[in-house]
């Protein structure tokens, strides 16, 4: 299927994103891998997926970047202490195989007949707590950015009203700018008609005697 071009990203789209980059991160894999799982969740192409986490998103989540780096190197280590444990097993126990999936390593019932050592299970534990230390960091930093979020786009409104009430005012104060200009040229062509004007014939006044006397101009 060919994928659509999307140019618009969304909240949940860079969400996405992030979330399946720092999972592939944690688990070893390539972030190559994760732009092309979020490519065929979205529809886009991997190299639109991953111009945008390193243009955009990756910024963001520096931190958590570092946490899935550190959980991958916890994870390898786990795993190669398994395997040492499974070379060389102590008397008396029986190791599971380091194959097996970390998280079912506890027995989960009595049917499981290959006991755990002591190391795997101290193991277990630090990684489990490591672990959850990690989500809650993960957690308050998605809320964090979440609640950033909400207040840029609150800024954003209010600053988008304030540039609409603007250009309201500049519209009606050129407006009656406009108006007076009109006026003001009535009054001056009003003033130079009036000048123009000439009397149409001599102009007289009466003296004492009765007598009507032409006035010099």
């Amino acid at each position: 299927m060919t994928k659509v071009r999307q140019d618009a990203w969304s909240h949940e789209d860079d969400l996405l994103l992030a979330e399946t980059v720092l999972r592939h991160i944690r688990e070893g894999s390539t972030q190559l891998d994760a732009f092309e799982e979020v490519g065929d969740k979205l529809n886009r192409t991997g190299a639109a997926c991953g111009f945008r986490w390193n243009a955009i998103v990756r910024k963001k989540y520096e931190q958590a970047i570092e946490i899935a780096k550190k959980q991958r190197k916890q994870r390898k280590r786990a795993e190669q202490q398994r395997v040492r444990n499974w070379q060389k097993p102590q008397m008396g126990t029986t190791m599971v195989h380091p194959s097996a999936d970390f998280d079912s390593s506890l027995p989960a019932s009595p049917s499981q007949t290959k006991p755990l050592t002591l190391d795997d299970v101290i193991s277990f534990l630090e990684n489990l707590q490591n672990h959850d230390r990690t989500n809650q960091k993960v957690i308050k930093e998605n809320e964090r950015l979440r609640q950033e979020n909400e207040e840029l786009r609150s800024k954003v409104n209010e600053l988008e009203k304030q540039l609409d009430k603007l250009e309201k005012n500049h519209k009606i104060i050129e407006e009656d700018y406009q108006s007076l200009m009109s006026i003001m040229d009535r009054a001056r062509r009003m003033v130079a008609f009036q000048d123009q004007e000439e009397p149409a014939g001599p102009t007289f006044k009466m003296d004492k005697n009765g007598n009507l006397e032409k006035i010099a101009k």
